[in-house]
Order: C-alpha cells, then structure tokens, then sequence
C-alpha cells in the first residue's frame, strides 16, 4: 500500500483530503494531520517545481491545518496586549501583524498573527500542532479581561494562494479590489461565489499572496479549490504540498515552531526583537525578557550557507573552525531558487558575525559553512 493510501485512523483530515488524494498527492503526519507533501510529477508537480511556481507564477496550499482563535467584547484589545509581545493597539481595523504568545520565561507558546477584524474583535491564526495547547494557554490567561473567546479552528478551510501572480489569479475570482488591500492587511469580498469571504494578503513563503477563509465543508471545500485550480491554469498554477512550503519558508528565513523557536528559546536569541514591543504595557514573558538582555544574549540564530558539498539538514551539529560542538542547525535545504544548500542554525555569539567559517557535521565529517545574511531571499519589490 502506497504512502497516499496509508492513513493512520488517529490522524486529522482537513475538509480538502479526498481532493489532495484525487490528484495522487503524497500524504504525510504533520502535527497530527495527515497533510499532502508534495504533488506527482505526473501533473507537473514535486517540491521544486511547486517550490518555483511560487517564486515566478503562483501556488495554491491547502493550511486548513492552522487554527483560529477569536476574542472579542470591550476587553479583547487589553487581553490580546497581554498574551502577546506585538503592539495590538497599533493596528487599524482589517490590519495584521506578526507576534507570538510567550512563557513568563520570554519563551515561546507559538508564534501567531494577530489580526483586527472590528473595533473589539480579534483573530489569532496559530500553528497546527499547537492548536489546542496554545486555546488552552489563551483561555487560561485571559479568565479575567472582559471579552469572549472561540477556538474556531475547525470553521474554516483556509487556501493560500502565493505568488507575484496570485493577485492576478484571485482578482478573477473576487469582486474584492485587492489592488487596495496591503501586505499584512485583510478585506472581504465575494470569493467564488461565496459572499463576505475573508481575504487576507499574508502567507509563509516571503512571496506576496493571499489566505481566504471559507466554510469548512468538504463539498463547498472542494468546489472552491478545484475553481482556483482551474482559474489558475492561465498562470501556470500548481497545487504545492509541505516540502515546497518549507523550503520556501527557509529562503524567508521565516520561524518554524520546534525549530526555530520553542519553549527553550527565547525572543532575543531567535532574533524576532523587532516584533517585540517593550515600551507597550506590560505583557506576559517581558520581565524575564528584560533580565535576559541585561545579562547579555549568549547565542544567536544565524543564517548559513555551505560552501563545500553537502546539505545540512534539522539537528545537525555545527562546528567550530577547530571542529569543536559550538551549536546545531535548526532547518535545512537545498534551495531551489537560490540553487544554494542554505540552513538556519543556533551559535553563540562571538561565532555569529557575517563572513564567519564554521563547519556542520555530516555523516561525522566537518562540512565547511559561512554566516550569511538572512534572510536568505527577498521578493521583489512590486512595481
């Protein structure tokens, strides 16, 4: 029995799988769903060639995965300001930003986007394998604000579609102007037929493009995903799994919970300060995050490129130049528009500058790397 038809009865199907299995999708448990990885190269798909539909043309994800939590009620601005490290209070009604849900420690719950919906309304888009546990956070830090909290997770289906040409694409399907609508900002429009659709310009690939949020349904699930493939066809389109999703993340230099940050790393060392906002009211991790950079941060996370052969993959040590145990790579890959084999690794400090020579074991020998800038990749500025 092939990998696409083996499902462990105990994994999470988003309202999209028969449809992924349709198109002879490979099929893999991630953070308890069973999640398409990866497409056949029979219809044109593979990670790199949906890894550069993205980059030049346009992909559509299914991350019906991720999850919703909504607070609302004339406390919910104050409760949003406490459980997380942005500054909601500078957002404009139908404007997003990127924060993160912390420890007391100045580690990580999750990291989140935050977006306004209305003057009291908030909606927090969390990751897949930390759904329940992040509601649950949420929910217990939040007992005494004055507003309502829903784990709205399984309403939606949620589609991105990412890409230079993903506005071209979705526009033909909206009577939205998404000319309008910016980067990290949200509007709602009529999206395939479907009336007061929520369209969001954000996604996970360092691409411009958009995540529409639909009724979790399978049938109007389906439709809505087969009339954007369809749509697409003009673009040159490709349904894009896991891999490409990741590899696309990792050109971004984009964080991943359990990588990149996780609840023993904290804010400074994951280099997220810039979203970090210190001079707002009190929130929950900024005393410890206050003492921890009076000490002084004693590790780093850096960009690597390798400059011998040899791919630096999740976990592997990284070396000095004497070859002793100084960190560990944290994601790795070859990346595929970049034809460079790139990772993002934990250093300490004094090893961290640009231009440094380390080495990454693999199979126990010492492969020469370089501290580059990150991120790795930058899209193109919209003309």
């Amino acid at each position: 029995m092939s990998v696409a038809q083996a499902t462990p009865p105990t994994l999470r199907k988003t309202a999209l799988n028969a449809a992924h299995r349709a198109l002879g999708a490979k099929m893999v448990e991630f953070g308890g769903w069973d999640m398409p990885v990866e497409y056949p190269s029979s219809i044109g798909c593979g990670i790199v060639s949906e890894h550069m539909a993205v980059r030049t043309g346009v992909g559509i994800f299914d991350v019906s995965h991720m999850g919703d939590i909504r607070l609302s009620g004339p406390g919910a601005l104050d409760a949003v300001q406490h459980i997380s490290m942005n500054d909601a209070a500078r957002l404009a009604i139908g404007q997003a930003q990127y924060s993160a849900l912390l420890y007391p420690e100045g580690t990580f719950v999750d990291d989140v986007i935050v977006h306004r919906l209305g003057h009291d309304d908030y909606l927090l888009v969390i990751n897949a394998g930390t759904r329940e546990k992040d509601f649950n956070w949420v929910r217990d830090n939040t007992r005494d604000f004055n507003c309502r909290l829903e784990h709205l997770s399984d309403d939606f289906t949620q589609i991105a579609i990412q890409g230079p040409k993903a506005v071209d694409l979705l526009q033909k399907l909206t009577d939205a102007d998404l000319s309008a609508v910016k980067f990290y900002w949200v509007t709602r429009g009529t999206v395939c037929r479907l009336r007061d659709t929520m369209i969001a310009r954000t996604g996970y690939t360092a691409e411009d493009g958009f995540e529409i949020y639909i009724p979790s349904d399978e049938a109007t699930s389906t439709r809505v995903w087969n009339e954007i493939l369809a749509a697409g066809k003009e673009f040159c389109a490709l349904p894009c799994g896991l891999g490409a999703r990741n590899t696309l993340r990792l050109e971004g230099s984009l964080s991943l919970y359990g990588h990149e940050i996780s609840d023993t790393i904290n804010v400074w060392e994951a280099g997220l300060d810039r979203f970090c906002k210190m001079e707002k009211p009190d929130f929950i991790g900024r005393a410890s995050l206050e003492k921890a950079r009076a000490q002084g941060i004693r590790r780093g996370l850096v960009g690597l490129e390798m400059t011998d052969r040899g791919i630096a993959r999740d976990g592997y040590k990284v070396l000095d130049a004497d070859g002793r145990d100084v960190g560990y790579v944290t994601s790795g890959s070859p990346a595929p528009f970049l034809k460079k084999n790139i990772a993002l690794a934990y250093v300490p400090t004094e090893l961290a500058a640009l231009g440094t020579e380390l080495k990454v074991e693999i199979r126990g020998q010492g492969v020469k790397a370089q501290v580059v800038p990150t991120p790795f990749y930058k899209k193109p500025k919209r003309t």
